[in-house]
C-alpha cells in the first residue's frame, strides 16, 4: 500500500510538470490580441499647407533662375528640387501652373517631404521642356547665395535630412555643454563656468536661425520675414562672444593682459552694432554683414598668431586655442579659394566650427576644474597639516579619531591608540638650543612615520606630543609595537649625534570600548596613562586599563 502511494504521488508530480510546460505552450501557439497600443490625434479637415506666392512676398531685390529640361524633354520621372542655405527671404519655384513660395523662418510654409531646405517633387510629363522656375533675395554678401540640388526625390531627400541631422546634432551638443557648464558652476562655484553657459546661449540661438531651425517643426523664434537682419545681429552677438573665446583660448590674455580693453572694447562695438541693425535699410545690411566678416578674419588671425607664439615659447595651453581656431582658418582659406564644397555646405561648417570651439572651451573648463580641485585639495592638506613635521595635525588626528571609532563599532574590531610624549622636551630646547628640538620633532616623526601601514595613523597632537592609531590590533599586539616603536625613536635621538643628547618617551595605551568611551573619554584614558608612564619613570609604555586596575587596587 505504501508503495502504491508513493507511485501515485509520483504520476501526480509528473503530470503536473507536463501541465505547466505544455498549458503555456499551448496559449503561445494560440494567437492572442494585442491592446497595448496608443492611438493620438484624431480626424482633421484641414488641408495639406501649401502656400502660394503673393506679390508681397516676392517684393524687393530677387535673382532668378531657370533650370532647363534635359535634351530631348523630361523623362516622365519625378523630380525633386531641393534649394537650401537660404539666409533670407522667401524663395519661389514654379514648374508649369504648379507655384509654391516658403522661408526657413517657418517649415510649415514649405513641403513637409524637406527638412533642411525648400523643395518641391513635380512629375513633369515625358518630352516635356518646361523649365523649372528658382526664385529668391539677392543675397547679403558675395558667395552667401543658396546652393540647389536637382535628381531623384529619396536621394535628394535623404541628403536633406542629413543636412537636418547635421544641424540639429550641433544644436544638441551646444545644449549638452551648456548644461554640463552649469553643474560644474555649482560644483566650483566658479562664475567662468556661468559665462560659458551664457557663450553656449548665444551660440544656439544663432545657430537656430542660421540653419532655419528656429522655425522647424513650428516657429518658436520671432524671425519672420525679417530673417536677414535677426541673422545679421545675431552674427554680430555670436563674434562679440567667439573672438574673446578664440583669444583666451591661445593663451593671448595671459601674454598680453593690457590688450584686455582691446578686446572689451571690440566685443562692445559689435553688441553696439546688434542694437542698431533693426534700423539698417538693406544696403547697410550688406556693409555691416561684410564689417563682420572682416573682423572674423582679423580676430581669427590675430588668435593664430598668438597661439603660435605661445606655442613656440613652450606654452602647451596654446595647443587647445590652435585646435579651436583651426576649421574657422579652413573657411577662411576656402572661402578664399572660392571652394565649392563651402558654397554647398556653409551652414553645416558654420555650425561644425562653432560646435568644435564649445567642445575645446569646455575642454579647457574641466581643465580649470580640475586644477581649482587640486589647489582645494592642497589647500586642505596644508590646512590638516603639520608644517615642521610633515605629519597630520591635531584637527585631523582628531577627525581621523572619529572614523575609526565609527568602523570600530560598526565592525567590531578592536581599536587601540598610543598617546606619546616627549620626555623632558623643554629641557631639551634649553641645552641644546630650539634647533636641536626642532631636529628631534623631526627624527621623532620620521620615526613614527615608518612605524605605522598609513600615513592616517600617526598625528603631531600639538608642541611634542603624538597620537597613534592602531586599529584592528589587540591590546597586547598593540603593547608590543608601542614598545618597538619607543626603542625606535631613543635610537633615532642616538642617531641625531649630538653630544649629552638623550631622546626617550613616554605612551599611554587605551583601547576603544563601545559601551563606556565616547572619543573624548578614550582620549583622556589615553592621556592618563601618558602621564602614568611618566611619573612611573618615563621611557616606557603605560596600558590604561593596567593603570586604573592598580589604582583601584
Amino acid at each position: 500500500m505504501g508503495s502504491t502511494g508513493v507511485q501515485w504521488q509520483g504520476w501526480v508530480v509528473i503530470v503536473a510538470l507536463l501541465c505547466a510546460v505544455l498549458l503555456p505552450l499551448e496559449a503561445a501557439a494560440t494567437p492572442q490580441p494585442v491592446r497595448d497600443y496608443l492611438l493620438l490625434g484624431g480626424a482633421t479637415d484641414e488641408p495639406t499647407p501649401h502656400r502660394s506666392c503673393t506679390p508681397q512676398m516676392l517684393h524687393g531685390p530677387r535673382q532668378t533662375l531657370e533650370i532647363p529640361a534635359p535634351a530631348g524633354g523630361w523623362s516622365g520621372q519625378p523630380q525633386a528640387l531641393d534649394v537650401f542655405n537660404v539666409f533670407a527671404g522667401e524663395v519661389m519655384i514654379r514648374h508649369a501652373a504648379r507655384e509654391i513660395c516658403g522661408n526657413m523662418g517657418d517649415a510649415r510654409t514649405r513641403d513637409s517631404r524637406f527638412r533642411a531646405g525648400i523643395g518641391i517633387v513635380i512629375v513633369p510629363p515625358a518630352g516635356s521642356a518646361e523649365p523649372i522656375v528658382v526664385s529668391w533675395a539677392t543675397p547679403l554678401k558675395e558667395r552667401w547665395g543658396p546652393t540647389l540640388r536637382l535628381g531623384a526625390p529619396s536621394p535628394v531627400q535623404q541628403r536633406d535630412t542629413a543636412r537636418l541631422l547635421v544641424r540639429a546634432a550641433c544644436l544638441a551638443v551646444a545644449l549638452a555643454l551648456a548644461l554640463s557648464a552649469l553643474m560644474g558652476f555649482f560644483s566650483a562655484r566658479d562664475r567662468l563656468f556661468l559665462i560659458y553657459v551664457g557663450v553656449c546661449a548665444v551660440f544656439m540661438v544663432w545657430q537656430s536661425v542660421l540653419s532655419g531651425l528656429s522655425g522647424y517643426p513650428e516657429p518658436w523664434f520671432p524671425v519672420d520675414v525679417d530673417s536677414a537682419w535677426w541673422l545679421v545681429g545675431l552674427t554680430a552677438c555670436a563674434q562679440a562672444v567667439l573672438l574673446p573665446v578664440l583669444w583666451r583660448l591661445n593663451v593671448g590674455d595671459r601674454h598680453w593682459p593690457r590688450w584686455r580693453r582691446t578686446w572689451a572694447m571690440l566685443s562692445c562695438g559689435l553688441v553696439l552694432v546688434a542694437l542698431l541693425v533693426p534700423w539698417m535699410d538693406w544696403t547697410m545690411l550688406g556693409w555691416t554683414a561684410d564689417i563682420l566678416q572682416a573682423a572674423h578674419i582679423t580676430g581669427c588671425v590675430a588668435a593664430l598668431l598668438a597661439g603660435v607664439w605661445a606655442w613656440s615659447r613652450g606654452e602647451r595651453w596654446a595647443a587647445i586655442g590652435l585646435i579651436a581656431v583651426a576649421p574657422f582658418l579652413l573657411m577662411i582659406v576656402a572661402d578664399l579659394a572660392r571652394a565649392q564644397w563651402l558654397l554647398a555646405h556653409r551652414v553645416e561648417s558654420l555650425q561644425l566650427s562653432t560646435t568644435w570651439l564649445l567642445m575645446m572651451a569646455a575642454y579647457a573648463l574641466n581643465q580649470r576644474l580640475g586644477k581649482l580641485r587640486e589647489q582645494r585639495d592642497e589647500m586642505r592638506q596644508l590646512a590638516d597639516t603639520d608644517s615642521l613635521t610633515g605629519l597630520p595635525n591635531r584637527r585631523a588626528g582628531l577627525r581621523q579619531l572619529g572614523a575609526q571609532i565609527a568602523r570600530a563599532t560598526d565592525e567590531g574590531t578592536p581599536l587601540v591608540i598610543g598617546f606619546l610624549d616627549i620626555d623632558l622636551f623643554k629641557e631639551i630646547n634649553d641645552h641644546h638650543g630650539h634647533e636641536t628640538g626642532d631636529a628631534v620633532l623631526v627624527a621623532v616623526a620620521a620615526a613614527l612615520r615608518g612605524s605605522v601601514r598609513s600615513r592616517e595613523e600617526v598625528f603631531r597632537m600639538g608642541g611634542e606630543e603624538f597620537l597613534l592609531l592602531l586599529p584592528g590590533a589587540s591590546r597586547a599586539v598593540a603593547a608590543g609595537r608601542l614598545e618597538q616603536i619607543r626603542r625606535k625613536i631613543s635610537e633615532a635621538g642616538t642617531a641625531l649625534q649630538v653630544p649629552g643628547l638623550q631622546v626617550t618617551v613616554s605612551i599611554g595605551l587605551a583601547q576603544w570600548r563601545p559601551d563606556q568611551d565616547d572619543l573624548a573619554g578614550l582620549l583622556r584614558r589615553a592621556d592618563h596613562a601618558m602621564y602614568g608612564a611618566k611619573r612611573a619613570g618615563r621611557d616606557r609604555v603605560m596600558d590604561g586599563d593596567q593603570l586604573d586596575a592598580g589604582s583601584a587596587a
